[in-house]
């Protein structure tokens, strides 16, 4: 009896050890588990302030450009790879050349069609836009109830299975344009669904992974990068003074005053007798051109000088920094005068004012174009990509600031973590091991 006693106890320890031993390894696990999630989370945490602190690193370089009264740098150094405490950033820049390199910097949204001041024609010139989605969003934007032929207002709409009214107002993001009659990702994004401007491998394997491509080892993207609804600026001059009418008999006496400050007095009379008594100009290069000043005349006055009453100048296009696929849009451009002003300011420096395109383009063009042109910009926009000194967490926003009151204003702030991460897998691997990245070439892979 006693043996059957002891061997019960016996068994009944091996189940009390077993048991405790189960429990010490679960609580194990669970703790480890913990640990794993707190670092995680203190990571993320180290990402997001990297972010907080890439945003006022942003505004830093603003507001010393516009101290300089320089543009804002354009060379990749500055925004690729900079070190904040264990972590790093990058400014990341669609590649509109290369989509097999990537690119660092700031981007100037008035080197963007605006889509909310666009007309039609200029619309439908952007890359990959069709004529139905051209005319939906002049019907979006407007404020009547008129049906653009081919375009869509809320009747259209109200039919959908989850209806909505036409927003007859100004669109407020570019994301905004997704809810419009004949737009789709594939037409805004094209290839590019993680908006990093490079051709990664999942949008380069056909149909084996998604999105769908067309496996023709190019970076088939969309118009998302051509267009804006930020770009705007006052009508003022570089020195922030009212600008002068020139369809404004009234001002003939300021625009000889101006005149006669920017060449000799003599020379002033001679160009306002040409100035007409009941002057109609197109803009102020019509004005040039049909007063027969000299360029470098011109160039002198050319920002003291306007056409517009408007306080404000919405979507005019900075040509100084527009790309090609942009300029191509203005009215009555060809690819090759597209061609022709890319080719001339990356070879000249002083380009002060937009009196450079009449050396470029011929009187009927350079009219055509000139209401829609300037040579500034106030709304910048940062692709901020931050990872944590470990490589567990990054964080990746949008942010567009406006310089029109001087100190950069954030006007939009959305984050794209969820793109997943957009740069080159080794940067995540070598923090994982532990590898600083300061002595890494990064950018081409």
């Amino acid at each position: 009896m006693r043996h059957r006693t002891d061997g019960t106890i016996l068994i009944v320890t091996i189940w009390v050890v077993l048991v405790l031993a189960g429990l010490a390894l679960v609580f194990a696990r669970s703790i480890r588990v913990a640990v794993a999630v707190s670092a995680n989370h203190v990571a993320s945490l180290q990402a997001e302030s990297i972010a907080a602190g890439t945003l006022e690193y942003v505004r830093a370089m603003l507001i010393a450009s516009a101290e300089e009264q320089e543009t804002v740098p354009e060379e990749s150094e500055p925004y690729e790879a900079q070190q904040v405490g264990e972590g790093y950033f990058w400014i990341l820049q669609s590649n509109l050349e290369s989509d097999r390199e990537f690119k660092y910097g700031l981007t100037d949204e008035a080197g963007k069609i605006n889509l909310n001041s666009a007309s039609q024609e200029m619309l439908q010139r952007l890359p990959g836009m069709t004529a139905e989605l051209a005319a939906s969003i002049i019907d979006w934007r407007d404020e009547d109830g008129d049906v653009t032929p081919g375009g869509a207002e809320s009747e259209y709409y109200l039919l959908l299975s989850e209806s909505y009214q036409c927003k007859n107002a100004p669109l407020e993001t570019v994301d905004e344009i997704l809810l419009i009659k004949g737009a789709s990702e594939t037409l805004l994004y094209g290839e590019d669904t993680n908006l990093n401007g490079y051709l990664d491998d999942h949008e380069n394997d056909g149909d084996a992974s998604q999105p769908d491509d067309n496996h023709n080892g190019r970076l088939d993207a969309g118009f998302y990068d051509y267009v804006t609804v930020y770009s705007e600026e006052a009508n003022v001059d570089g020195q922030g003074n009212p600008r002068i009418n020139i369809n404004t008999a009234s001002a003939r006496g300021d625009l000889q005053t101006a005149l006669e400050e920017a060449v000799s007095a003599e020379r002033a009379l001679e160009i306002m007798n040409q100035v007409s008594t009941n002057p109609n100009y197109t803009n102020i290069l019509d004005f040039y051109f049909r007063t027969g000043m000299k360029s470098e005349e011109f160039s002198k006055i050319a920002d003291r000088l306007t056409t517009s009453d408007e306080d404000t100048l919405p979507g005019l296009v900075n040509v100084n920094t527009a790309p090609k696929e942009v300029l191509v849009c203005l009215p009555e451009l060809e690819e090759s005068d597209a061609e022709a002003l890319v080719s001339y300011r990356s070879s000249n420096e002083q380009l002060d004012s937009i009196a450079w395109v009449t050396q470029v383009l011929d009187q009927e063009k350079a009219v055509a174009i000139g209401q829609f042109i300037t040579v500034r910009s106030f709304q910048y926009s940062a692709d901020i990509v931050c990872l944590s000194g470990n490589g567990r967490a990054y964080k990746r926003y949008k942010a567009v600031l406006d310089m029109r009151e001087g100190a950069p204003r954030l006007v939009y702030w959305k984050t794209l973590t969820h793109f997943g991460w957009p740069l080159e897998r080794e940067i995540v691997s070598a923090l994982r091991e532990g590898q600083p990245l300061t002595s890494v070439v990064l950018g081409t892979r």
